[in-house]
């Protein structure tokens, strides 16, 4: 056990630095319409989504579960400590290069990727992944999330619209600036609820193909170290993501940006509760779709949506294939 004590240190932090990275990368989930609203001014918007995300990161453990133990279960299969590196690697990597070109790609499925594609290159099978878990817990969410986050930003705000239809439109801009600040705090929070457990995941999984612990029981520490590196990394922000998420997509107004941000929270609220390890980034980019959807299709900046489906079609496979090829290359070196 003295051997991996420092190798499991060398995971913690480099998860601290996934987590980091994944909370100034998403801070855009939650923020982006908030300030693109003016309903409040960056600092504010970031001090309020940091916050929640560090609380909403307590709420619970199954999300860990399913990413550390029941896609690849890397303690069952004998993949050691350092696999597990070359996974993060990998997933740091894929969130530097999307944040650097703006694009609002999904943190959470880099690392599965990734946690993938690391199994089946040390083992050289696949059969070391549980497709059953892999296809219903991450795929099928993959699809439906981003669905459903578009059809109910486009149902709120079709009622929205017409539930005040009979009002003047700087009262309704006055009220929704305030209740936008409520609906983005909603949203952090269950983003901290859902991206915080991923890295949680991983330490827990660490821990244990290393025998500091025998059960898939994550540790309080665990927690409060993921929801703290989440929190710092979310008060850094992410300038570029938070304009295209903001205003690339869609024209937005505070109702607007109430609808897209309770919308998307409910939908990852939602998806929390199946254990589902889905991406807030694809949630809440497909509801400011449907937002804008709702006042005419012509509204929404089709060509800018393009690229982002794009980014989350490729980001498993690239992932994957970029943690393999690491896994490889670290067999021969050693």
């Amino acid at each position: 056990m003295h051997n991996t004590i420092p190798i499991t240190i060398l995971i913690v932090l480099f998860v601290i630095i996934f987590d980091f990275i994944n909370g100034f990368h998403d801070t855009a989930t939650a923020v982006a319409t908030s300030i693109t609203t003016r309903a409040l001014t960056p600092k504010a918007a970031i001090l309020v989504c940091a916050v929640f995300n560090f609380m909403g990161a307590f709420t619970g453990t199954a999300v860990a579960k399913t990413v550390g133990e029941n896609i690849v279960n890397y303690a069952s299969a004998s993949i050691p400590q350092w696999v597990i590196l070359g996974v993060l690697i990998s997933s740091i990597a894929w969130n530097l290069i999307t944040w650097y070109f703006g694009i609002p790609s999904s943190s959470s499925h880099a690392l599965i990727g990734a946690l993938v594609g690391g199994g089946i290159a040390y083992k050289c099978s696949f059969d070391v992944v549980n497709w059953y878990n892999l296809f219903h817990s991450v795929i099928v969410w993959l699809f439906i999330s981003p669905v459903i986050g578009f059809i109910a930003g486009y149902i709120l705000m079709v009622i929205l619209n017409w539930i005040l239809r009979p009002f003047k439109v700087h009262v309704v801009n006055k009220i929704f600036l305030k209740l936008q600040v409520v609906a983005g705090a909603f949203m952090a929070f269950n983003h901290g609820g859902n991206d915080a457990q991923k890295s949680m995941g991983i330490i827990t999984m660490a821990l244990i193909s290393g025998g500091f612990i025998t059960t898939f029981e994550v540790p309080v520490w665990v927690i409060v170290i993921c929801a703290s590196a989440m929190a710092l990394g979310t008060s850094i922000g992410g300038k570029k993501i938070i304009k295209t998420m903001g205003s690339g997509m869609a024209k937005l107004t505070p109702v607007n940006g109430f609808a897209a941000q309770t919308g998307a929270a409910t939908v990852i609220f939602i998806a929390t509760l199946f254990h589902a390890p889905v991406s807030t980034t694809h949630i809440i980019s497909t509801t400011i779709m449907g937002v804008g959807a709702s006042k005419r299709f012509k509204s929404v900046k089709w060509g800018v949506a393009k690229s982002i489906v794009w980014a989350w079609v490729l980001t498993i496979p690239i992932t994957a294939s970029l943690s393999a090829l690491i896994i490889y290359i670290i067999k021969l070196i050693i």
